[in-house]
């Protein structure tokens, strides 16, 4: 065994790039493309936490081709993942037990689907990894970038991977292993929604003053195998209202893809105020529905998981350059929220920094801010498409549901043709802040799971195939364990049992003692809602061990 402080004596190895990439989501894999066709000499790499590209891509997908267009231009003559058009395009508002389908000339042109694709996005990664590696493009995964490393100037200059080989007492094995240090010229950061990093890095550049609070919400999702009688190829449904109240913001939907497969998922904005509500028991209700449970019968589940969604927009996007480095992706938040839709942004964003980034590189340049890239998001496509949405997220966080998505809709329809009745709308507070003390709430009762239709967190966790080294120190910090039970217990209900969708957080009681908290973190799927959720903001998460977390599959 050796102790902390002879463990961090330890130097780490460090390996020379020119732009270093934080995870393999579409963002960074299409930076490092970008890269590589501006200038195949760059030395480019990729750090992904997952056991593979693509292990922890959760989203619905229907994607827009703008990006890969753009950035190969004759992928449909490939083999792709790619193979699902969108034929049929649908939208209901849901009541306790009926269907109001919304005629589609109603619907703001944007958000219409024919033309997009309903794919895995993990597949989609995958097969965009391979084109990234046959340009000469490292990727290593299963291994997180734990740390920001920076100059003697404050520039950054790369990042660190986590030490393998830690006990859950601090102490390292036998099996211990010093992370290795990825220096490079310029850094980009494309961690997906909440990134740990990227976090850090809008507080100490300051990149968030002067713009709103990033907004969030939480996206859960099944994947089933359903009878071919039942199946749509093509159909793409959406949803809102029940099982919701209108005060509480969310949507859901149905994609059919592929072979008889079918993609379900259930959105929760997380500036939701009842402690009492339940994410994954809301998703659960929602396949009750008689508009939804009739696609089930006969079916299988086959994968199920769960992550935030960044849904700010356009008024929470922070300074995207500093020195030494860049956000791009939803490490920035460049979802489109009534779209539901962020690849296409996420893929332009990746692009957007290579280009700045080669063009500095070429002039010899290393270790600034990157401030073309910034300047030049807003007049691009990525700027113009969330600017038409603007306002729908806080036109329906302040006049709820039918009356929000009334006006939304209207403000979409007038930003078709350039103007907008309200202008730029304000977010308001922070998620974290919007919710309510229980004592000013009423308790929820959520019917048992039927293990056919509806099922409970853990049997849905194991679909997940999410595995942690359970002799590691816990990648869920709880700042302070008092105000936890002062205030996140004793006040607000303990709001960490429900709104986890993977069952990590436990208040226990025995024998009369005092609520133990309890943390499950080998359960834990990295969706981050504990970080964004937590009235106190008494809770971080952080990169685990090496490969830990979700497996997904064609999800």
């Amino acid at each position: 065994m050796t102790d902390l402080p002879a463990r961090e004596a330890i130097e780490r190895e460090a390996m020379e790039f020119d732009v270093v990439i934080v995870g393999a989501g579409p963002a960074g894999l299409a930076a490092a493309i970008r890269l590589k066709q501006l200038n195949a000499d760059l030395n480019v790499v990729v750090v992904e936490k997952g056991s593979e590209v693509g292990a922890h891509i959760l989203s619905g997908a229907v994607i827009d081709p703008v990006g890969l267009d753009k950035l190969l231009p004759e992928w449909r003559s490939e083999d792709t993942p790619i193979k699902t058009p969108v034929t049929d395009d649908r939208f209901y508002f849901l009541g306790p037990g009926a269907a109001l389908r919304l005629p589609n000339f109603m619907m703001p042109p944007l958000m219409g689907n024919h033309g997009n694709y309903i794919v895995s996005l993990g597949n989609v990664c995958r097969w965009l990894a391979g084109k990234a590696e046959a340009l000469g493009v490292e990727i290593y995964p299963g291994f997180a970038a734990s740390e920001v490393l920076f100059d003697d100037n404050g520039a950054v200059k790369g990042i660190a991977t986590g030490d393998m080989g830690i006990g859950k007492d601090g102490e390292a094995k036998d099996s211990f292993t010093r992370g290795m240090e990825l220096h490079a010229k310029y850094t980009l950061f494309a961690e997906g929604a909440r990134g740990n990093l990227g976090k850090q890095l809008i507080v100490k550049f300051g990149l968030g003053d002067g713009r709103e609070p990033q907004k969030f919400g939480i996206g859960l999702k099944e994947l089933w195998q359903i009878d071919p009688a039942k199946h749509k190829k093509g159909l793409v449904q959406h949803s809102f209202g029940w099982p919701l109240d209108m005060e509480t913001g969310g949507g859901s939907f149905l994609y059919h893809f592929d072979d008889n497969l079918v993609s379900v998922g259930f959105v929760l904005h997380l500036n939701y105020k009842n402690p009492y509500l339940s994410p994954f028991e809301e998703f659960q209700r929602f396949k009750t529905h008689p508009k939804v449970c009739d696609t089930f019968a006969g079916g299988k589940r086959l994968a199920y998981g769960a992550r935030a969604l960044t849904e700010g927009g356009y008024q929470s996007v922070p300074k995207l350059a500093f020195a030494g480095g860049a956000l791009i992706g939803c490490d920035a938040g460049f979802m489109n929220v009534p779209r539901i839709k962020g690849s296409h942004n996420a893929m332009l964003s990746g692009m957007l920094a290579a280009e700045a980034a080669a063009a500095a590189l070429a002039a010899g340049r290393g270790h600034d801010a990157l401030e073309d890239y910034d300047a030049a998001w807003r007049a691009s496509p990525i700027g113009k498409d969330l600017h038409k949405v603007r306002n729908a997220k806080p036109l329906w966080s302040k006049f709820g549901t039918l009356i929000g998505i009334a006006l939304g809709g209207l403000d979409m329809w007038t930003n078709t043709f350039g103007f907008s009745l309200f202008g730029t709308l304000k977010h308001g507070k922070p998620d974290y802040a919007a919710l309510k003390p229980a004592a000013q709430c009423t308790p929820i009762a959520y019917p048992k799971p039927d293990g056919k239709l509806t099922f409970d967190r853990l049997s849905s966790v194991f679909l997940s195939n999410t595995n942690h080294e359970e002799d590691q120190p816990p990648h869920l910090k709880v700042r302070d364990m008092a105000l936890q039970k002062s205030s996140e217990h004793d006040i607000y209900a303990g709001p960490s049992s429900r709104y986890c969708p993977a069952g990590v957080y436990e208040w226990v009681e025995e024998g009369g003692a005092a609520p133990k908290f309890v943390i499950n973190a080998q359960n834990c799927v990295h969706c981050k809602t504990c970080d964004i959720k937590d009235p106190n903001q008494n809770i971080t998460w952080v990169p685990p061990e090496g490969s830990g977390g979700p497996n997904y599959t064609e999800m």
